[in-house]
């Protein structure tokens, strides 16, 4: 089964983004990659419960992230990143990727894991990642945000937990058709795809912009606190939503 671990969103202000999510959620950040330099880059990741908000950043012109915003208008959702529990269940998931014309964008062999990135140009509507760890434990250790340490950022009493993500397409019924035959389940009457962990929802183009990943669903502690402090800093776009980097943000009780 496939598990969500990860949501990178794409910005042009890595501090900016950083600090509206530090405020809004109560969460702080766990990690700081380096080796994302090497695509031009800078990250962060801010843990909530045992999943992970990614923000990264250009350093340089010229990268993919980069191009990326200036296709989508600016900031926005990036990439859809989940974990298998075997090496074989991640080649399962590459073959009927292959299956249904998908390419690999990126994949790399590190200790004890291995990254392999699905084309968003493939996939419709953004990254589809799918990692293998030879720790397996979809509520501890992630590669991604250093293995392990990160737990004693964790602040849950403000936001519980990510419970899904919501993707824009031409074509919602056929998008998530190919999401789940990638995935290897079966769509939801409602457009969905279930994994463990998590919902994807795929809808129309609902703010114009086109296909992409246009919003993350989260379960909130406080709910009320959340949404003052997003109001507090114009971040507050509906009684239940809030939009940072370029996400929109649903709240749920």
């Amino acid at each position: 089964m496939i598990h969500l671990r990860q949501i990178a969103l794409v910005a042009r202000n890595l501090a900016n983004a950083q600090a509206d999510l530090e405020a809004v959620f109560g969460i702080e950040p766990c990690h700081v990659d380096p080796e994302v330099a090497e695509f031009g880059l800078e990250n962060v990741l801010l843990p909530i419960r045992t999943n992970f908000i990614e923000i990264v950043a250009p350093t340089q012109d010229g990268t993919a992230a980069g191009r990326f915003m200036d296709r989508r208008g600016g900031d926005g959702g990036y990439m859809v990143i989940a974990q298998v529990e075997t090496r074989e269940e991640q080649a399962e998931v590459q073959a009927r990727a292959a299956t249904n014309n998908v390419r690999v964008a990126w994949e790399a062999d590190r200790p004890g894991w291995r990254i392999m990135q699905l084309h968003p140009r493939d996939m419709g509507a953004s990254f589809f990642e799918v990692d293998w760890h030879e720790e397996f434990n979809p509520k501890g250790h992630w590669g991604p945000a250093g293995g392990k340490g990160w737990e004693d950022k964790v602040d849950t009493s403000v936001t519980a937990e990510i419970t899904g993500a919501e993707l824009q397409a031409e074509d919602p019924v056929a998008m998530a058709a190919h999401w789940a035959a990638v995935a290897g389940v079966v769509p939801g009457a409602d457009n969905s795809v279930t994994l463990a962990n998590a919902k994807l929802r795929f809808v129309g183009d609902l703010d114009g912009r086109g296909p992409g990943l246009s919003a993350v669903d989260i379960r909130a502690t406080d709910k009320p606190r959340l949404m003052e402090g997003a109001a507090t800093r114009g971040l507050a776009t509906g009684p239940d939503t809030v939009t940072i980097c370029g996400t929109r943000f649903h709240i749920a009780a």
